[in-house]
């Protein structure tokens, strides 16, 4: 039956091209007709298939021919060419092939004056113009000369017809050929007239569809640079912008508004970023010869895009993140096999047995009880401690007089030849009230200036001072103050010591932030190694913070608030009255900023995970910001942290961050910023809360470098934009990416978790790892449960316990990963029966912080050396990569004693996809996944890797199993996860990532993520 219709099919359309019988051609257009009317679009593809295009075009060619052209046959011809050339992607090629294109240029311009005959000539020319070489050939030919005869200015009369010839100007447009020759014949200029003239006359928008078409052709001419100058020096910007502003009302005119706003943005003109250079403003002298300097920056010309501007539409929805292309799936077997290869000296693994105390430990104290019996009041503090074994490295070298001293180890006691300083009764209970002891604060000082040499260089005068509070005499007196005239009077003349300001409010403050202490902190803080050598601390890591009392949901979108934005940069161009292009904070050149004007907020980033460069005032409420690169880098910009003070009440700011990289963000779909006010604060409510409406991520008109723009020349930044209220005036605020969690938190972290352990159940080691590159500790713990006596079974059975090595904070801007890390060591060390039993059946490896120099210095992805560290584990070099070269030694050093982990899991955060999930290593599903044939009899599998992402499915609510994947890409093959996998033989190696963002699935779906409670 299927041949017969085929047949009967193939006979009707080889006699339409040979029969010069009217009557059998009429028939036979009917049948056609009435065929490809009915159905869905398959019955078109299947007479493409049959030859359809070709037999109607050649029927075509003949028909016009012949005189007096007969218009019975001709259009229902052009009717059916119209219809199947839209399906018919090779049409324009047919069109070429049939030399038919002077045929239907010919019937249009002899119907120029039969607007129903033009008509059906002009779809046809449209569809023959959606292949760009034969729209070129029309071009050359005159097709837009004559289109541009049909389209009339504003008339109610022959409507159909100037729809269709815009139509089909706009399809010859899309050549760049046509769109150059249109500009040198003046048609943009005519474009544009046309579309005032149909914009001022169409009062009813009635016409929305001949007012959008002539936009599109604006659109297509301006994707070419030659068009976007015509259309500038035409006063293109200026008619649009003000056109657009009588459409923002109606919802109904969104098609216009969309269009106009995306050649707005195209045509803006270009120019670099607003600093002298982008290369970070701190830079790091590497040791050896490698050289810190970034890549030469290359020219700064103009980019001429060759094809059409992406489309920016309002982001009402969310799409999934790209996946990856399968040609970066590793295909060769023989590179996905495990391989137990060394990439140094066998002898130098013997170092990392001082890192496995655990395995030699002779657990002597259990023999008394004389250390559970001291107070915590009266046990000691060895902050600025070291391991017993010393791991050379490039710090080492440059800096000659740091001396690495023992850890502190709580089994075994402190070192009696260390100074101590005592550790105040803490109480991590909300009841508990946290008091300020200045004369342990002035000890502490003293003590930590005794022990200079180890902890800083002694060339530096590493004093630190916390930044200053809200200037508000009045407001203390309220809110603290009611009894202190002298205090308060104090303040508002500045004459008391400043240091005497904060312990006074710390006095009247209550300590019920748990696992946070302002003293540990400072005590942390001054050691610390950073390139600026910060003096200020930031007031929230400082003083600390509580989770907020509710979960926030994902902002809802507001509709439009995208092209609003956009609208509102524009207006900048074309009406500066208001404009105020001040900077108010330069990183690079502080005398050149103007900070403290008059109705000027003032900003602030020079401290530990700060980063804002420049500060420029737009307008009175509107900002632009900039962000610094990564250390020794051009690029990474998205991590951001740093201090605003001199608000109004009230006022919606709007913040503009100019210089993002990434192409998409979650800002887009419902994300929020944080911030923390020292008001708020001081009053009992210190938290980071979710903050700033309107928000939204688009492409802006600053280009990238080559060098910044990763080698491709025409790349450009990205804008985060959003408004936020401050809650107070004149407050201190702070805004961040994300939750803000530095070094020096960690490491305090760190001193109280050791504290408050059970000591008679906790066996807990923490150790220095490395110095790093700038010359910071970087911790390593050990977590596990105490044998439970010194007798043998219970030593082998502590000792022979399987390993979980557990990493974090690779990259500095993934605040998130050590949040979860944060959590992790929380629960491991408390009393919870689970963490209990997981304590008895694992030893726990833990590098809580792999970029501590990062962290510190306001890095978003890289190290001090300007590399990423999660694509240096392939062959990590000791010098300018010390974390990862130790810490994979420690893995080797594991494996090669018999006792490479059972779970290894690298904590990340992703700035693009909600929700927590798992990334993990399969050689079937990634063999499968590119395609390629997997013989089960050759290669085996343990699908073991599955069993922990199937539990945490189970159990965690932000968990999604479906997001996980197991694939091994080409580009991923230096990363933790990876080389773990198929050098250690680790079968559960993962990469965890933890949105910024929050849930899309289960108990938390919504909601923003926000800091744990506990």
């Amino acid at each position: 039956m299927a041949e017969q219709e085929a047949s009967g099919l193939q006979v009707l359309l080889s006699t339409l091209q040979s029969s010069g019988d009217k009557d059998v051609i009429l028939n036979i257009l009917s049948v056609l007709t009435d065929l490809l009317s009915l159905g869905t679009g398959r019955r078109i593809q299947y007479v493409i298939s049959k030859g359809g295009s070709e037999a109607l075009l050649q029927a075509l060619t003949t028909t016009a021919r012949t005189e007096p052209l007969d218009h019975s046959i001709l259009l229902p011809l052009l009717r059916l060419l119209a219809r199947v050339g839209q399906r018919d992607r090779k049409f324009g090629l047919k069109v070429q092939k049939a030399e038919a294109t002077d045929t239907i240029l010919s019937l249009a311009r002899r119907n120029l004056c039969h607007h129903l005959h033009l008509t059906h000539c002009l779809w046809v020319l449209r569809v023959c113009a959606s292949n760009v070489t034969t729209g070129t050939t029309l071009g050359i030919n005159g097709a837009m000369e004559l289109l541009f005869k049909v389209i009339t200015p504003y008339s109610k009369r022959h409507i159909r017809t100037v729809r269709a010839a815009i139509e089909a100007l706009a399809a010859l447009l899309k050549s760049k050929s046509n769109s150059r020759r249109a500009v040198s014949r003046g048609f943009l200029g005519g474009l544009l007239r046309l579309y005032q003239d149909w914009h001022r006359n169409d009062v009813s928008n009635n016409y929305v569809y001949i007012r959008r078409g002539l936009l599109l052709c604006l659109k297509h001419i301006t994707n070419i640079q030659l068009g976007r100058e015509t259309f500038l020096c035409s006063k293109g910007m200026e008619i649009l912008f003000t056109s657009v502003q009588d459409c923002l009302s109606c919802k109904n005119l969104d098609p216009i508004i969309n269009t106009v706003t995306q050649i707005l943005r195209k045509c803006y003109p270009k120019e670099p970023l607003p600093v002298a250079t982008v290369r970070s403003s701190y830079s790091f002298p590497l040791p050896g010869n490698t050289k810190a300097e970034p890549p030469c920056e290359g020219s700064e010309g103009d980019y001429e895009s060759d094809g059409e501007e992406e489309a920016e539409k309002d982001l009402d929805s969310e799409e999934e993140e790209s996946k990856e292309e399968d040609y970066d799936l590793e295909t060769d077997v023989n590179k996905l096999r495990s391989k137990a290869v060394l990439d140094r000296p066998e002898e130098e693994l013997g170092q990392y047995e001082a890192m496995c105390p655990e395995l030699s430990h002779n657990f002597q104290e259990l023999e008394t009880e004389s250390e559970e019996k001291k107070s915590l009041e009266d046990r000691t503090e060895n902050l600025l401690s070291a391991p017993s074994h010393s791991i050379p490295n490039a710090t080492s070298v440059k800096h000659p007089n740091y001396r690495l001293r023992n850890q502190s180890v709580t089994e075994m006691g402190p070192d009696p030849g260390e100074k101590d300083f005592k550790v105040p009764l803490q109480s991590w209970t909300k009841k508990e009230i946290c008091r300020w002891d200045q004369t342990d604060e002035k000890r502490d000082i003293a003590e930590t200036a005794q022990e200079a040499d180890s902890c800083e260089d002694p060339a530096r005068n590493h004093v630190l001072i916390l930044r200053p509070l809200p200037k508000d005499p009045a407001w203390y007196k309220k809110t603290f103050y009611p009894e202190c005239e002298a205090l308060i009077n104090s303040i508002a003349g500045e004459s008391l010591d400043y240091s005497d300001i904060v312990t006074n409010l710390l006095e009247k403050h209550q300590g019920d932030i748990p696992f946070h202490s302002p003293r540990f902190y400072i005590a942390r803080a001054k050691c610390v190694k950073s390139i600026p050598d910060y003096k200020d601390l930031a007031f929230p890591d400082f003083w600390g913070h509580q989770p907020p009392p509710y979960s926030k949901p994902m902002l809802e979108r507001k509709y439009g608030v995208q092209r609003d934005k956009v609208l509102d940069d524009v207006r900048r161009l074309i009406q500066p009255g208001d404009v105020i292009g001040r900077t108010v904070f330069d990183l690079d050149e502080p005398s050149h900023s103007s900070p403290g004007a008059p109705g000027c907020l003032t900003f602030f980033s020079k401290f530990e995970s700060g980063n804002l460069r420049k500060a420029i005032q737009v307008r009175e409420f509107e900002y632009d910001l900039i962000m610094n690169a990564d250390v020794n880098s051009n690029q990474q910009h998205q991590w951001f942290y740093f201090e605003v003070r001199g608000m109004k009440l009230a006022v919606p700011y709007r913040f503009n961050i100019i210089n993002c990289e990434k192409f998409n963000s979650q800002f887009n779909y419902g994300m929020q910023l944080v911030m923390y006010s020292v008001k708020e604060a001081l009053q009992g409510r210190p938290r980071w809360l979710r903050a700033g409406h309107d928000i939204c991520y688009y492409k802006n008109h600053y280009r990238c470098s080559a060098a910044a723009g990763r080698g491709v020349k025409g790349n450009f930044y990205y804008t985060l934009t959003f408004n936020i209220k401050f809650p107070h005036k004149d407050d201190v605020c702070y805004l961040a990416y994300h939750y803000p969690y530095t070094y020096s938190t960690m490491m305090s972290h760190l001193d109280i978790l050791e504290r408050n352990r059970n000591p008679k159940k906790v066996y807990w080691r923490q150790q220095t790892l490395c110095q790093t590159l700038g010359g910071n500790l970087c911790p390593l713990l050990t977590i596990t449960a105490m044998p439970e006596s010194k007798k043998r079974e219970d030593l082998e059975q502590f000792c022979n316990r399987p390993y979980v090595f557990l990493v974090a904070r690779v990259h500095p801007g993934e605040s998130n990963a050590s949040w979860v890390m944060k959590g992790t060591l929380e629960f491991l060390v408390s009393n919870d029966p689970i963490a209990d039993l997981l304590r008895k059946c694992f030893i726990f490896k833990i590098v809580p912080m792999l970029n501590p120099d990062g962290v510190i210095n306001g890095n978003h992805r890289c190290s001090l050396s300007g590399d990423d560290l999660n694509r240096q584990w392939l062959t990590p070099n000791s010098q300018l990569h010390p974390t990862i070269y130790h810490a994979k030694g420690l893995l080797y050093y594991l494996r090669s004693i018999g006792r490479a982990p059972l779970v290894f899991c690298d904590y990340h955060g992703h700035s693009q996809r909600k929700n927590v999930f798992l990334y993990g290593c399969s050689i079937k599903e990634t063999l499968w996944q590119a395609g390629c044939t997997v013989d089960t009899a050759v290669i085996t599998e343990d699908v073991g890797y599955r069993t922990l992402p199937k539990i945490l499915d189970k159990v965690a609510p932000a968990f999604v199993m479906n997001s996980c994947s197991f694939l091994v890409e080409k580009s991923r093959e230096s990363t933790a996860r990876v080389v773990v996998w198929k050098e250690m033989g680790v079968l559960r190696s993962y990469t965890m990532e933890s949105t910024y963002c929050g849930c899309s699935h289960g108990l938390y779906k919504k909601l923003q993520q926000q800091q744990p409670r506990d």
